[in-house]
């Protein structure tokens, strides 16, 4: 080994040990200062409490507090913010929900001594992970069940403020509801999403509002295809977890017939191939028999002995359910269909969508 290799190994072994020290110095910091916020929500709530007049002496207690703040510590300590604070002890001292999340996402149970009573006074000892900022858009959120999910999620995945607001927005959490049970929800809410087959992966409708197509304008399947490539990063995010590319209209030949595939991913959880065909207008049965063929060629041709069975799925504008049921095999597990949208769904269609489900 040369020793310019060595020095270049010895470099990046130094940088990724002081990147992690930062991140790590960084994660610290985020989780003492919320922690420290959550403090003085407590202290805030239990001072309201003394009044006679909750909401009025509420208010002056909050301006009061925030202009001495602002005059010993400066900036960060608005009414506002104050009151984001109080908000997080709110919730989070919630004794039926009262948990912590782990760095992978795992739920771990807090053993809480005590709420803070007229006799009592303990220090509920929570672990905030993420930033001030992603818990002041988390709080926000008022089902509690959907709430807990974008936060394993943001946990475990690392999702910056900006991708967690993107899923929020383009309802992640309902769209994996509509497709499970009462259990499968509450496990959700749980333990966020967990893959142990390929119906956990799929998604009806996918949201692809960052390709920049309006659903009026007239485009081509190849053009829709090359603005999933052009915005590859965006659509990985959106199909979720374990996802890496391998190509993009693969061919596939037999009896001298030359078939393309337009694009081919592969799932690192599942270990399986994943086939996505677009269509512009209505599913076909003939889409979802070319599909199967697609699958029946990569787990022949293609998968190897310790990779389980392909996953096929048909991107369309519309589809029914009927046509989808009565093409497809009873058993099927390795066949979808779903609708895409190329805008995000107004909030009243996602609450049409939630209380349709509910």
């Amino acid at each position: 080994m040369s020793k310019e290799l060595q020095n270049k190994i010895l470099f990046q072994q130094v940088a990724e040990l002081l990147q992690n020290a930062r991140q790590q110095v960084l994660r610290t910091v985020n989780s003492t200062m919320t922690f420290t916020y959550f403090e003085i929500g407590r202290m805030i709530v239990e001072e309201e409490q003394n009044g006679k007049e909750r909401a009025e002496y509420g208010k002056q207690i909050l301006k009061g507090l925030s202009e001495q703040l602002t005059n010993e510590f400066g900036k960060g300590f608005s009414v506002d913010n104050l009151q984001n604070m109080r908000k997080l002890y709110l919730i989070y001292s919630n004794y039926e929900t009262l948990s912590s999340i782990s760095e992978n996402g795992n739920i771990i149970s807090e053993t809480v001594s005590s709420i803070s009573s007229k006799n009592e006074s303990s220090v509920v000892t929570l672990n905030f992970i993420l930033t001030w900022s992603h818990y002041i858009y988390l709080m926000n959120i008022e089902d509690s069940r959907e709430r807990k999910f974008y936060e394993i999620e943001s946990i475990k995945y690392r999702w910056s403020l900006r991708e967690l607001k993107r899923q929020y927005d383009s309802a992640l959490y309902a769209r994996l509801a509509l497709s499970r049970d009462k259990k499968g929800v509450l496990e959700l809410s749980e333990k966020g999403q967990i893959i142990e087959k390929p119906k956990d992966i799929i998604k009806d409708p996918y949201i692809l509002e960052f390709l920049g197509l309006q659903e009026s304008h007239q485009y081509s399947e190849t053009e829709l295809e090359q603005e999933i490539i052009n915005k590859l990063e965006n659509f990985l995010l959106e199909l979720g977890h374990g996802f890496t590319f391998v190509a993009r209209q693969r061919r596939i030949t037999f009896d001298d017939k030359h078939f393309r595939i337009d694009l081919v991913f592969y799932n690192r959880i599942l270990k399986s191939f994943v086939l996505i065909d677009l269509k512009i207008g209505e599913l076909k049965h003939q889409d979802l028999g070319q599909m199967q063929m697609y699958v029946n060629y990569y787990d022949r041709e293609m998968r190897l002995e310790d990779e389980n069975k392909t996953i096929g799925i048909v991107l369309c504008q519309n589809k029914s359910d009927l046509v989808v049921e009565y093409t497809l095999p009873e058993n099927n597990e390795q066949i979808f269909a779903s609708k895409y949208k190329t805008v995000l769904p107004s909030r009243e269609d996602l609450i049409k969508l939630i209380s349709e489900f509910e």
